[in-house]
């Protein structure tokens, strides 16, 4: 089984290329991996084993035929069950749609079965991607590879939690607020929010859609930049998506940085409510990022505290006027009913979740009549602000960086009775999903626990090719991405 632990895209495509395996024998080792690491980690809420065979042997074909084979044909994957996948179930963690088998693809998962990538499974998540540890799934708990009594942070546990115990090589997530950049810090691995309208939403079943993106979680950045050439791009069905042209990712990844590339440290990251033991490690990364020849220079974003209440605003806005379509008439479960509004609310009471309920009543308020100026207007003026500060930001330096999270995994229990000790979790990564621009999490340590710890980077709009330079050279520089859990 340790063959397929640790596995990166490039070493399984050499392994296929050279006919040292085949991906028939790829994706039995990793359909066992995930059969006996279930039980504990419980990231895949469905597992398609038939499928993934089946896949796997067509691209055993090509190799026995003498065709050449693309680079993540073969390559086993998670995919976030909020993103549609025709004929198999895909359920946002929710009750709601417990059987909900979509007649459609989404954009990202037909562009990956186009790519030859081998889809093992649909992972778990908070419901409707709406929570920062996965406890608001409710199928299952998902554990955290490196410790199972801790979370693996949220919505995107899952599918962070499948790459960090080696159950996919990468996998999908989505992020609304730091729900890839968030579990990613917790569970050691790389995860990437690209900019907002580079990767299509077609089919990502939505939460609040001026805010979600899907990006991809990989054990290195190299597997990182290789998936994200592969989902991006410009999409018709998208509204939001960005008409522009998508370079090979894998180009900018040089091991030594840039003369003269310069590195902003987001001065409101530290301070109070950081944990020591954090500050600590990321600061270590941008003394090893100025040794690799960085200028490092503090950088003020005075309106980056307002993302949280700003947020918390605009994103439940957003989803009590999505999640109006769970009526119980088109799709999802019904519960019987007298008359149409006992319907709706029957099903919706049975259907949803708390921390669901808790923000369309939130998002419901803020719309209502008298309170729009008062609060949903007001949140994206200062979102308006937060986006300048971000511009001006970016006049100086090329980069910036901060904490993803204010600390390492929580054990599981530990936050759920404090909705806002848990929002807090996000406070890092929610600005920049408020301006739509791409951030990175990349390992940068591990606190006394034994708990990984991540750097974030954030790049200016479509500025990818950045981050992925800056990730890369450090990454190479250093070990932590080599370390993984003893499972």
């Amino acid at each position: 089984m340790s063959s397929v632990k640790s596995q990166t895209i490039k070493g399984l495509h050499q392994q296929l290329v050279s006919k040292k395996r085949s991906a028939v024998e790829i994706t039995q080792e990793t359909l066992e991996r995930i059969t006996t690491l279930e039980p504990k980690v419980k990231a895949f809420l469905t597992v398609t084993a038939e499928n993934a065979l089946a896949k796997a042997q067509q691209v055993d074909q090509k190799i026995a035929a003498g065709e050449e084979i693309g680079i993540l044909e073969g390559i086993p994957i998670g995919i976030k069950d909020n993103m549609c996948t025709q004929g198999i179930k895909t359920t946002c963690g929710s009750q709601i749609l417990a059987n909900f088998v979509p007649p459609y693809e989404s954009t990202v998962t037909q562009k990956l079965q186009a790519a030859g990538a081998v889809a093992v499974g649909k992972t778990n998540l908070d419901e409707f991607a709406m929570g920062s540890s996965t406890e608001n799934s409710s199928y299952q708990l998902t554990a955290n590879p490196w410790e199972l009594t801790r979370v693996p942070g949220g919505s995107s546990g899952g599918s962070a939690a499948a790459v960090a115990a080696s159950e996919c090589v990468v996998s999908l997530g989505s992020d609304t607020g730091g729900s890839i950049r968030q579990p990613a810090s917790f569970c050691g691995v790389v995860g990437l929010k690209p900019t907002y309208g580079l990767v299509s939403r077609f089919g990502l079943v939505a939460f609040a859609s001026s805010l979600d993106q899907i990006g991809p979680f990989a054990r290195n950045v190299e597997d990182a930049a290789i998936f994200l050439s592969a989902i991006a791009g410009y999409d018709e069905r998208d509204s939001t998506s960005l008409k522009v042209e998508i370079p090979d990712y894998t180009q900018y990844l040089q091991p030594e940085l840039k003369k003269g590339l310069k590195v902003g440290v987001i001065k409101e990251t530290f301070g109070d409510g950081l944990d020591s033991v954090v500050a600590e490690r990321v600061q270590s990364a941008i003394a090893k990022l100025e040794e690799l020849g960085a200028e490092v220079k503090e950088i003020s974003c005075p309106r980056f505290r307002y993302g949280v209440p700003a947020y918390y605003i605009i994103a439940p806005s957003e989803a009590s006027a999505n999640l109006a379509r769970y009526d119980a008439v088109k799709y999802g479960i019904r519960e019987d009913a007298e008359n149409l509004v006992e319907m709706y609310t029957k099903t919706r009471a049975t259907g949803f979740g708390d921390e669901v309920k808790r923000r369309i009543m939130i998002g419901t308020y803020t719309l209502s009549a008298g309170y729009y100026d008062a609060y949903y207007l007001k949140a994206q003026k200062v979102r308006t602000l937060i986006k300048q500060d971000f511009e001006q930001a970016f006049a100086d330096v090329d980069v910036l960086v901060s904490p993803t999270c204010p600390s390492t995994a929580f054990k599981a229990g530990e936050k759920t009775d404090d909705p806002l000790a848990m929002y807090i979790s996000d406070l890092m990564t929610i600005p920049v999903n408020l301006a739509g621009l791409p951030g990175m999490s990349i390992p940068c340590g591990f606190d006394e626990a034994g708990l990984p710890i991540g750097l974030q980077l954030i790049g200016n709009v479509l500025r990818e090719d950045i981050l992925f330079h800056v990730a890369h050279a450090y990454e190479q520089a250093t070990e932590w991405h080599k370390q993984s859990p003893s499972l």
